[in-house]
């Protein structure tokens, strides 16, 4: 195995075992579910934002490592980028994963982290599982903010 493989094999898995920005967001503007009928993957993402940035975001759930570490890298990857900025890196990700020949090849070191989730393009049955953070994201982003409960004063 090569040195670079062993490299995203140790980061997928550090993000399996200590996943970052799990659990609930406070002050989550959106949220969205996600499930994956296929093998039970399931993710809740939270996003927090201050205008057009993501302030914020995180998720809960329970899935297979992939998924988790996909959830986890996603979330690290995303905070205090602007949303359309999160639109492309959702494009250059699911281009790396699912091999689209309709676009150019991603430069791998500009994904940084994300560059781990690679070689999952090699299984198709797991390309779900490393997407389905991405796609709960693409419709916590489209979904109405969340409404927050008023104080009530009782003075």
């Amino acid at each position: 195995m090569s040195e670079l493989t062993d490299l995203y094999q140790d980061i997928i898995l550090d993000h399996c075992k200590r996943p970052r920005n799990f659990g609930q967001l406070a002050g989550a503007d959106q949220v969205a579910e996600g499930y994956n009928p296929l093998c039970g993957d399931k993710v809740k993402i939270y996003v927090r934002r201050d205008g057009d940035r993501l302030d914020g975001v995180g998720f809960e759930g329970s899935g297979c490592a992939i998924s988790t570490a996909s959830a986890s890298l996603l979330t690290e990857a995303l905070a205090g980028r602007t949303v359309p900025e999160a639109q492309q890196l959702f494009d250059a990700v699911h281009a790396m994963l699912t091999g689209d020949p309709s676009r150019p090849a991603e430069d791998t070191e500009r994904l940084g982290k994300l560059a781990a989730l690679a070689g999952v393009r090699e299984y198709p049955m797991r390309v779900k599982c490393a997407t389905l953070a991405w796609h709960t994201l693409q419709a916590a982003l489209a979904s109405d903010p969340v409404r927050r409960a008023t104080p009530v004063s009782t003075e």
